[in-house]
């Protein structure tokens, strides 16, 4: 029988993680297929006002059409939305910016972080998109909050049973593949790559200058693979792994949010207003019988919505990639605690903004969607159908049933919150088709100009270590700057990272291979 957790990692999955299972084949062409790409490359944007609540007067939305499968240009097509503040002086061309994820959608979190805190825009349009499948591009969905039930969440299910664990997945499959729409074979970082070379020509640049973060940094490199020629100056913060599986990807990750969970927890009991106390053990057994509690008895809501023991854990991984949230998800927390209430740690997640007049569904006819169209789960069921796009390996059904004990118990030892959602999200693959292998075969030995590599020491979500052991990968283009800080990415929490990352991508000025940025106060 699978423990509390364990069970957690399957009937708590549903509200964000065991929805994400898809059907079909991710499209693998590389920038090497045949098929005539030229009506794509001949694109003009036009900008014009962002739609949605809040957006900056100065923020201008614009979109560039792609082939839905580069092998078959001449089938259905997709809108991917762009944003861009202009250069406040003479621009020397555009700088393209991805924020991570996978699944994070580009516009909002561009919006949100304004122009005025954009030294890169004294030489560059600063641009971004929301990726095929993400945000108002052809968002995916699993249909949470559709009226029908999940086999997931019903309390009769035995989800220690491993044979009902893998016909529910099989059936979150087809609920995945009924409400993401036509974009659903054809997503994946591969494809995304292409997409920014057809947005790097409509912008009219001759070669991509880029800033990506976390997922951004794989995306980047597979770019860089697949249009060396065409690339420009490149950074890439927050560095993720090109070769190891998904199943060791997500354990790392455990391993990383815990030791993050327990630098906060220990900052915490310094404060007599936290709510686990003063004792820092203690505290860490709070946390996790806090987390079944809510898991159990989920905590209604103003937006209809049931706040999860999962949704909880998503809050404090969210709150955990930089120290200048602890504060906020101190506050948070007590107010769970204390007063039962989850809006705090709602707007962690983003759910604080969510309303019943979301869509359950994806928007299939290949335009741009209205922010308030955007599916309620787009985020995470995103993030699967990526990441599983992205991963070629595949255990069968023997293979699962016969290392699932091994694998929940390996995962609960790496950290017993955030180990069953990170075993979760493995599990999502079954029963997909093989993703593909291009970016563990393929992405490495680049002819591409230099490129910067940004690693932290105290990175929660991508280890130090995967910033030198890409950078080795990828070759003499790589050039690594190591930032002796804490939190996920250098670029916001470091001025020294920030002044380095800006000073080669607006004037060429790159650093020693090896030089470093100490950690702020």
């Amino acid at each position: 029988m699978l423990s509390v957790h364990q069970r957690f990692a399957f009937a708590g999955a549903s509200v964000a993680t065991l929805a994400l299972l898809a059907a079909g084949l991710p499209s693998v062409a590389t920038a090497a297929a045949d098929p005539d790409l030229s009506r794509f490359y001949r694109q003009e944007i036009k900008w014009a006002a962002c739609e949605g609540e809040g957006m900056p007067k100065d923020l201008r939305c614009g979109k560039v059409t792609v082939p839905l499968d580069y092998a078959n240009p001449g089938g259905g097509t997709l809108d991917i939305a762009l944003a861009r503040y202009r250069a406040t002086g003479s621009s020397r061309g555009s700088v393209l910016m991805n924020f991570g994820g996978p699944g994070g959608p580009g516009i909002s979190t561009l919006a949100a972080a304004g122009s005025h805190n954009m030294g890169l825009t004294k030489g560059y349009d600063v641009v971004t998109f929301d990726p095929r499948g993400v945000g108002r591009s052809s968002p995916v969905s699993c249909g949470q909050g559709a009226d029908e039930a999940s086999d997931t969440t019903d309390p009769t299910v035995d989800v220690g049973d491993p044979q009902a664990v893998l016909e529910a997945l099989r059936k979150e499959a087809a609920k995945c593949a009924k409400h993401s729409g036509p974009v659903l074979p054809h997503i994946g970082t591969i494809n995304t790559s292409r997409d920014m070379d057809v947005i790097r020509h409509a912008l009219g640049d001759k070669k991509l200058n880029y800033l990506g973060f976390s997922y951004g940094a794989r995306l980047g490199a597979v770019y860089a693979a697949q249009f060396p020629k065409k690339t420009g100056r490149m950074v890439l913060d927050g560095v993720d792994t090109l070769t190891e599986p998904l199943s060791e990807r997500a354990l790392v990750g455990a391993e990383g949010q815990q030791v993050a969970l327990e630098n906060f927890l220990n900052w915490c009991t310094e404060d007599m207003a936290c709510p686990f106390g003063q004792d820092p053990r203690r505290a860490r057994q709070q946390v996790v019988q806090l987390v079944d509690s809510v898991e159990q008895y989920p905590v209604p809501t103003d937006t209809g919505q049931k706040f999860t023991g999962l949704d909880l854990v998503a809050a404090i991984s969210q709150a955990l990639y930089t120290e200048e949230l602890w504060p906020t998800l101190e506050r948070a927390l007590a107010s769970l605690v204390q007063d039962g209430d989850a809006r705090g740690l709602m707007q962690l997640t983003g759910m604080g903004a969510l309303t019943d007049l979301r869509r359950t569904e994806a928007v299939g006819d290949g335009g741009i969607v209205d922010p308030a169209d955007i599916p309620i789960d787009n985020l995470p069921a995103a993030l699967m159908a990526i990441n599983c796009a992205d991963d070629p390996d595949r255990p069968t059904a023997a293979q699962v049933l016969k290392e699932i004990d091994e694998l929940s118990a390996a995962y609960e030892k790496a950290s017993p919150i955030f180990g069953p959602y990170r075993l979760a999200q493995v599990l999502m693959c079954y029963g997909r088709p093989k993703g593909t292998d291009y970016i563990r075969d393929q992405v490495r030995d680049l002819s591409a100009p230099k490129m910067l590599l940004v690693g932290t020491r105290g990175d929660p979500a991508t280890p130090y270590r995967w910033t030198v052991e890409t950078a080795e990968r990828l070759g003499s283009s790589a050039v690594v700057l190591d930032n002796k800080g804490e939190g996920h990415t250098g670029y916001g929490s470091s001025k020294c990272v920030q002044q380095k990352v800006d000073d080669f991508l607006l004037y060429g000025s790159l650093p020693d291979s090896g030089s470093s940025c100490g950690p702020e106060d």
